[in-house]
């Protein structure tokens, strides 16, 4: 029987990977910094040379287009007086220390995961930095078909969208693999 004793110390053979600090997955945070930086660089390359609302054709389909976002994703309550801002620097504070504290507990054989948080945070980082120095979000990227245009949006906005894509193929498909393998490994060590 397993730990028997009431004062007896846990069990070791088994790490509790929602308590164990993984200082490997700190590499994890490069791939946010490279994403920060990288966002951070063409914001500054489109305000340098782009002019505030006026489209410049790229390709079919593409333009870059200086905007501002006072609001959150797609301009939202970006009308709403400026106490949005206060709420989404917070909002973003929050969930990078969420974020960073759940890459550093992950699991070793957790990639796509890791790759999904790590895209998620340097994607909020890099608009918290806009919104706190600027009071607003650059955004440059504008795609559209024909008349119909999606909002624009900054290499932070993909990093935040590929990091979800991520986490929604773990969420959906590569948790249930490292349960069920976990399940095993626990089953073999207590016979």
């Amino acid at each position: 029987m397993l730990n028997s004793a009431p004062n007896s110390a846990p069990n070791k053979s088994v790490p509790n990977a929602s308590k164990t600090l993984r200082p490997v997955n700190i590499a994890w945070l490069g791939l946010s910094v490279l994403a920060i930086l990288l966002d951070q660089w063409t914001k500054q390359i489109a305000s340098a040379h782009l002019t505030y609302g006026e489209a410049k054709s790229v390709f079919p389909c593409l333009d870059w287009t200086l905007l501002h976002n006072h609001g959150a994703a797609f301009s939202f309550l970006s009308d709403a007086g400026g106490w949005q801002r206060y709420l989404f620097t917070g909002l973003a504070v929050v969930v990078s220390i969420v974020f960073v504290g759940w890459l550093l507990r992950l699991p070793k054989h957790a990639s796509i995961l890791a790759a999904g948080i790590a895209l998620v945070l340097g994607g909020a980082v890099g608009n918290l930095i806009d919104r706190v120095s600027l009071g607003y979000v650059v955004d440059f990227i504008s795609v559209y078909y024909n008349n119909h245009y999606f909002p624009a949006f900054n290499i932070a906005d993909s990093a935040i969208t590929l990091g979800t894509i991520f986490l929604i193929i773990d969420m959906l498909f590569l948790d249930k693999i490292r349960q069920a393998k976990n399940t095993s490994q626990n089953s073999d060590t207590a016979d």
